[in-house]
């Protein structure tokens, strides 16, 4: 074999060999700006299910913490971020109940409405098949917050992922039940949380679907997709009538190990989706994109070493930047933020 050929060879294993890197999600130069934990030294020795929301400019993050999931210890902690960098956690809420018995809480959701007080949804409960949603609110960001409020019977708010606001103000929220199998539904209020409604079961019990998420596909159609206990794939379903009725889950070519994804849509109209890119354990933790909800490419991991990197949380800010924090080994809480721009 003569050197120019050689070098011929070589240039295509190259090519073949970068494709492949690229297949599996490697970064793109300069796509991540920054990855770092919200606080070194965490106040508990376990914490799990983050959520992220930008109120008034600033960002903050939220999770739950205590001993060990499932712990009466467990409460929900947040971090602020002044600008430059995240404050020291602190506790918010517990499980403390009128009769002075202490239960675990779950899967803090943060959000902020387009009128209204920045909201915090958490569950408490012996166990998710026992547990109840509740409600706080604050007016400065969180700075300070309300006294603690049960949602009305038979109502838990978004169970791990953030909600959407429709046009009218009208906050939609993906939740699910696990006391007679997997199964998800969407509830809403149309008065920050005073009442509700919802829709009856999306799946039958066979199925095993929780923690849906949405998407925007068009001015009335929106997509879910959420996690699956027996299907191994992400599912997805449509609503054509902004979330009252949906189509059957479908699903996808996206592999998925029974654990959490989140998902949002970008301001350019492109869907982003962070999701553990495995039929099996929780890594590695990547970043998918989507120009319709359904065919979707791996572009990015966030984590590719052994570990749990799971239960993702990814918002767009007003600047464009993307920001994903998620469960890192059960220790801490991770932050990552994402140029979008550079997610080709």
């Amino acid at each position: 074999m003569n050197r120019t050929t050689s070098l011929a060879d070589m240039l295509v294993v190259g090519l073949l060999l970068g494709g492949a890197f690229w297949a599996r999600g490697q970064a793109p130069d300069g796509a991540v700006l920054k990855s770092e934990f919200i606080a070194d030294d965490m106040p508990t020795p376990s914490c799990h299910a983050s959520t992220i929301v930008e109120s008034d400019g600033k960002l903050l993050a939220a999770w739950f913490g205590g001993k060990r999931e499932g712990d009466k210890s467990v409460g929900i902690w947040l971090s602020r971020h002044d600008g430059e960098r995240w404050g020291k956690p602190i506790e918010v809420a517990n499980g403390e109940w009128t009769d002075g018995t202490r239960y675990p809480c779950w899967n803090p959701v943060l959000f902020q409405p387009t009128a209204g007080p920045l909201m915090l949804f958490y569950k408490v409960g012996p166990s998710p098949s026992r547990w109840w949603g509740m409600l706080m609110t604050s007016s400065n960001a969180g700075e300070t917050w309300s006294k603690p409020q049960k949602l009305p019977e038979g109502f838990l708010g978004p169970i791990k992922d953030k909600p959407i606001e429709l046009a009218g103000g009208t906050i939609l929220c993906g939740s699910s039940t696990e006391d007679q199998g997997w199964r998800l539904h969407v509830e809403w209020t149309r008065d920050l949380g005073q009442t509700w409604d919802k829709t009856g079961p999306l799946n039958d019990r066979t199925l095993g679907a929780i923690q849906p998420t949405f998407l925007r596909l068009s001015e009335n159609a929106l997509g879910l997709v959420c996690r699956s206990q027996r299907a191994g794939k992400v599912l997805f379903a449509k609503s054509m009538d902004l979330g009252r009725t949906w189509g059957e889950l479908t699903p996808l070519d996206v592999p998925n190990p029974n654990s959490g994804i989140d998902a949002t849509t970008l301001a350019d109209g492109r869907h982003l989706m962070v999701y553990n890119d495995t039929p099996r354990g929780r890594t590695p933790l990547n970043v998918g994109l989507s120009e319709d909800g359904m065919k979707w490419r791996n572009v990015l991991a966030l984590e590719s070493e052994a570990g749990e990197y799971s239960y993702p949380a990814v918002i767009q800010a007003k600047d464009g930047k993307v920001h994903v924090t998620y469960t890192w080994r059960r220790e801490k809480v991770k932050h990552a933020v994402i140029d979008a721009a550079k997610l080709k």
